[in-house]
């Protein structure tokens, strides 16, 4: 059975007709065997016992033959005495059956025919002077026969051959399929043009969907303006690319609102940035200056201005990474230059070390040094992010390994790995690992959201693999 809608609808149209043909065969062929047996029948009605009368009185001289005549070729006749066959023949058609009709000679014994017991008892069976009937002769092959009274108390069988019958209809079924075949064939390509052209709506709909479907709807801004074209009210079709055009338009006001949203957001998250920066770094600087005065301090205020230096860092850090983001959402172009992934993983690794010498810092680089183009400074970031997320979630004592390869840089640990349930969401912000922790000890969830939005401004793609074993392996993939 065809999978497609146009493929079931030729198959059912191509089923019906085959259908129909055979009804139209069969009636046919039920009516032409109908018409041609009773024609049978009616030519032995006409014909009667002449042939079977020729064999009752095959053996007499002086007997007038005027009621008797040439008979077809394969008539058959059969003289019975008492329900036993005395003589049986079969008109071949050679010249001594006219010489017979004539009366001039009698049968001739290439004529005559033997017939089995079986052949006899069927034939005796018949009802003298009923309707005609079908018996098979060995032999000889279906008949038609039909038994009339003699004139000496016998009975004369007189019979046609069904070859006749059987043959006509062989050429009308030759004839049928014939003509089936060449209509099934037309009508086939006639159904598949039809269907197609009745369909071309509902593939105007299929291919609207089709590039609406290949849209990139995930984030910014999206001008939605795919419609289906000429969608008739009043047909089925019409009404789905009515319906599909009305769903496209509500999209296309949601798309929009987000966007909006998502404007607004990004706006806000600059604007808070850019004022808090300020703000900061006079607190920061306060602070520090608080802690370089040559008087004394007491140790609860020299506790108290070093966190509030610390906490004044830590929020710096974060708004640089808030205004990163707003930066990268809007679409600004990053720089473009020659950058070595092989000296980045150097330095990165050397400053891995240096926070966290409690780690196993392995390095995989290939002999020859990995050239990308893109943002240094950006990408410098992507490394040091996923170094620090690896040193942050695993123990000390764990091992950390960076490889490096053509246009990939791969970051494993053998840590305790992430939970199944957070894989998919760990590249959004503020997403934590460990939910567990407190703010102190952890980061703020934006490490590899920036890793992923600087990846993906650079055309490249990066993937968090994270077994139920334990471990974890993030893959940063590079044009």
């Amino acid at each position: 059975m065809p999978r497609t809608l146009r493929g079931r609808l030729i198959a059912g149209l191509l089923v019906l007709l085959l259908l129909t043909f055979a009804a139209v065969g069969v009636a046919v062929a039920v009516s032409l065997q109908t018409f041609l047996v009773a024609r049978l029948d009616q030519q032995l009605t006409d014909t009667g016992g002449r042939y079977a009368a020729s064999l009752e009185h095959s053996g007499r001289t002086g007997r007038p033959r005027s009621d008797t005549r040439a008979q077809a070729p394969g008539t058959f006749g059969a003289r019975l005495l008492h329900g036993t066959v005395t003589q049986a023949g079969v008109v071949d058609g050679d010249a001594d059956d006219d010489a017979v009709a004539a009366g001039s000679a009698s049968p001739d014994t290439d004529d005559l025919v033997r017939l089995t017991p079986a052949d006899q008892q069927r034939l005796a069976a018949l009802p003298v002077g009923g309707p005609a009937g079908t018996v098979h002769l060995a032999g000889l092959g279906d008949y038609r026969v039909r038994a009339v009274a003699g004139e000496d108390g016998d009975v004369l069988v007189t019979g046609l051959p069904m070859s006749q019958v059987s043959g006509t209809e062989h050429q009308v079924l030759v004839l049928e399929l014939t003509v089936f075949a060449v209509a099934g064939a037309a009508a086939g390509l006639a159904a598949a043009f039809w269907v197609r052209v009745s369909l071309r709506p509902l593939d105007r709909i299929a291919d609207t969907a089709e590039r609406v479907g290949a849209l990139p709807l995930a984030r910014g801004e999206v001008e939605l303006s795919e419609r289906v074209p000429d969608a008739d009210p009043t047909t089925e079709t019409g009404r789905v690319g009515l319906a599909l055009n009305r769903m496209l338009g509500h999209v296309a006001d949601a798309l929009a609102q987000r966007h909006a949203v998502e404007d607004r957001l990004r706006s806000f998250a600059a604007d808070a940035g850019h004022e808090l920066r300020t703000p900061l770094a006079a607190v920061r600087g306060h602070a520090e200056l608080a802690l370089r005065h040559p008087g004394p301090v007491q140790e609860p205020v020299r506790h108290s201005l070093e966190r509030i230096e610390a906490e004044s860092r830590r929020m710096g850090t974060i708004v640089e990474d808030l205004l990163l983001l707003a930066r990268l959402d809007a679409g600004r172009p990053l720089a473009r230059g020659e950058v070595d992934l092989t000296r980045l993983a150097l330095d990165g690794t050397a400053d891995a070390r240096a926070a966290a010498p409690g780690h196993h810092w392995r390095l995989d680089l290939p002999t020859e040094p990995v050239l990308v183009s893109g943002d240094e400074d950006r990408l410098r970031q992507v490394v040091s992010n996923l170094l620090g997320n690896a040193h942050r979630h695993t123990p000390a004592g764990s091992t950390v390994t960076l490889r490096l390869a053509e246009g990939t840089l791969t970051v494993s640990d053998d840590g305790p790995g992430v939970p199944p349930e957070l894989v998919p969401l760990v590249f959004e912000r503020f997403v934590r690992a460990d939910q567990s922790r407190t703010r102190s000890t952890g980061g703020t969830g934006l490490g590899l959201a920036i890793v992923h939005a600087v990846v993906t401004a650079h055309g490249g793609t990066v993937t968090l693999t994270s077994p139920q074993a334990g471990g974890t392996t993030v893959t940063v993939t590079l044009p």
